[in-house]
């Protein structure tokens, strides 16, 4: 078993991430395309100059407006064409591995009151469907895509409905030096946000590991995952940019300018997809640089890369026999797609990571077809690659309720999994894997220690396990679902007196926070052995003991919100007596019923 004490997450040993994205990644299918997008502009005359008495005001210009058209033109109305946009779908993350169900949040802005919008390609392709929140409402719009670029990082898209208000891009020179906002919905939050800053830079270098753009404005007004997708707006409303990244760390962020944008967006509002194979994508490279490629989180259903049989979780290794990302970045993906026409058959060599599976075949061409394998000695962690460890259950493709994603009956070493403890120390415990059991045992007074399965993000998620205690002193055990390293965790716990807690873990602050508790005669006291049953679905957690259920408890009543999704895992603590010796078996997790 790995240790795991707070430090950025390495993906399967072998693989990192070489940049990550401003927000959670996402998707959406093409669609036929409405008429190109004509705005509206004010028309303004002014009257002849004449002289007039001293006392008197000069002449106001006569101003003469065309139809009502929404166009924003004051900072303090930008919220009404500002969106919040989730992306909802299956992806397989290079560093978390298979999302299920997932529900990525960024923003975007309305460029039509006819509800045509931009956002980023990273946030929205790859998705199963969209939902749309304009400038803060509390109920969602369907909206469909309408093209993307992977290269540019841009996607249009459709919302349901008419009449809406919209921004209109700034037709002055940007410079440097110039005031500035980044407008949006960040961290999942659906209140707006509007942060300030000056352009630091007006041609920045746009080569990043999931966009290549030739020319990004650089500012330095604070961004957050989730303002991906949303303007950088001057402060009378006009835009600037296309925001798309940034770091906190830096004080840093960055828009894809109005000169590079603008033109990429016109052409998708017709409904064109541009430099683009139909996959959302990032450059990843092993740690000695031996290989280097471009990840596929996800790919756009009828799109080049389906139809050549691309998948989620493949790394595109060569295209045009040129290797991609050996610079850790798209520009030689990007190059080469922007060298040909959309329709050109191009030679792709694939890496599938989860068989070890060498493939080549053609876009727009031939299939794809097995070439040969990966070293073994290079496959991948147990259970996500190569072959799957004795009691091991691995199934990524499940779907119906009572499948299972993954099981142990721990009958082999967890090498997918990691341990990390909030309090105590590593000495006062010991943990192993014999006689199909995982046995944990506690020789400390305050110590909590958990165990978490590394190579599965879940949403919603059932998951069994058995707990035997093997002494009458007071012990708490159990089930953790939608962890997160930086944000924090559920833990739902047996205590062998009877007890039971939930707890939402909060890691910047360390506090746990008690959402529930109880007692049931459901749980045997004392040396004996618990089933748990528990489901963490939507904003609920079920908890389930030897076969009945004990109660359902809410996750909104923490006070810091709640966590959409996360590893799974065990947990083990002391309270005041020690020993504490725990035995689990047949750990299962799957789609809840």
């Amino acid at each position: 078993m790995k240790v795991k004490i707070y430090k950025p997450f390495l993906w399967m040993g072998v693989f990192i991430l070489i940049v990550s994205l401003a927000c959670n990644i996402g998707s959406g299918t093409p669609t036929e395309a409405p008429a190109p997008v004509v705005t509206q502009a004010q028309v303004v005359t002014e009257a002849p100059a004449t002289e007039a008495p001293a006392t008197e005001a000069p002449e106001e210009p006569v101003v003469t407006e065309a139809p009502t058209s929404g166009a924003i033109s004051v900072l303090q109305d930008v919220k009404k064409a500002i969106i919040q946009v989730e992306s909802q779908g299956t992806f397989i993350d290079p560093e978390f591995g298979l999302v299920l169900n997932g529900a990525g949040r960024g923003s975007g802005f309305i460029i039509d009151p006819s509800g045509i919008a931009v956002t980023n390609n990273h946030v929205v392709t790859g998705a199963a469907l969209l939902k749309v929140w304009v400038g803060g409402e509390s109920e969602p719009h369907n909206a469909k895509v309408l093209g993307v670029s992977e290269c540019s990082d841009l996607a249009v898209i459709d919302i349901d409905g008419d009449g809406y208000d919209y921004l209109e891009w700034y037709d002055g020179a940007i410079d440097v030096g110039t005031d500035m906002y980044i407008a949006g919905f960040p961290l999942g939050d659906p209140e707006y946000t509007l942060t300030k800053g000056v352009i630091s830079k007006s041609k920045a270098d746009g080569e990043t590991s999931w966009a290549s753009v030739d020319s990004v404005v650089e500012y330095d007004a604070t961004s957050n995952p989730g303002n991906s997708g949303g303007p950088a707006v001057t402060a009378d409303g006009k835009v600037l940019a296309v925001h798309y990244a940034g770091s906190a760390s830096t004080r840093q962020a960055f828009g894809i300018s109005r000169d590079i944008a603008k033109d990429v967006i016109d052409e998708l509002s017709t409904g064109k997809n541009v430099d683009t194979i139909g996959v959302n994508g990032q450059a990843v490279g092993t740690e000695d640089g031996s290989i280097t490629g471009v990840w596929v989180s996800s790919v756009q259903s009828g799109s080049a890369a389906d139809k050549a049989g691309v998948q989620a979780g493949d790394i595109l290794i060569m295209m045009e026999n040129l290797v991609l990302a050996t610079d850790g970045t798209m520009s030689q993906y990007c190059d080469i797609l922007r060298s040909h026409q959309p329709g050109d058959t191009l030679s792709i060599q694939v890496l599938r990571w989860a068989s070890g599976e060498w493939l080549e075949g053609q876009l727009n061409g031939r299939e794809l077809e097995v070439t040969g394998t990966l070293d073994s000695g290079t496959s991948g962690d147990a259970g996500t690659t190569g072959d799957t460890p004795e009691g091991v259950t691995y199934n990524p493709n499940a779907t119906e309720p009572g499948d299972i994603y993954y099981g142990t009956t721990f009958d082999s070493p967890l090498d997918d999994w990691f341990y990390f403890l909030t309090y105590g120390l590593e000495e006062n415990f010991s943990s192993e894997v014999a006689n199909g059991r995982f046995r944990t045992e506690i020789t400390a007074q305050e110590t909590y220690v958990y165990y978490m399965y590394n190579d599965l993000i879940f949403t919603d998620v059932h998951i069994e396990v058995i707990a035997e205690n093997f002494g009458v002193n007071t012990n708490w055990s159990g089930v953790v679902c939608r962890y997160q390293e930086d944000v924090g965790w559920y833990e739902i716990t047996l205590g062998n007196t009877g007890e039971w807690r939930v707890y939402r873990y909060d890691t910047a602050s360390g506090d746990y926070v008690l959402l529930d508790s109880g007692g049931s005669r459901l749980i045997k006291t004392g040396k004996e052995i618990n089933e748990f049953a528990v489901v963490c679905s939507g904003d609920q957690i079920t908890i389930g003991v030897n076969g009945s259920k004990v109660d359902t408890v809410s996750m909104r009543s923490s006070g810091y919100g709640v966590i959409d999704d996360g590893l799974i895992g065990l947990t083990v603590s002391t309270t005041t007596v020690t020993p504490v010796i725990i035995e689990f078996d047949d750990f299962n997790a799957g789609v809840p019923y």
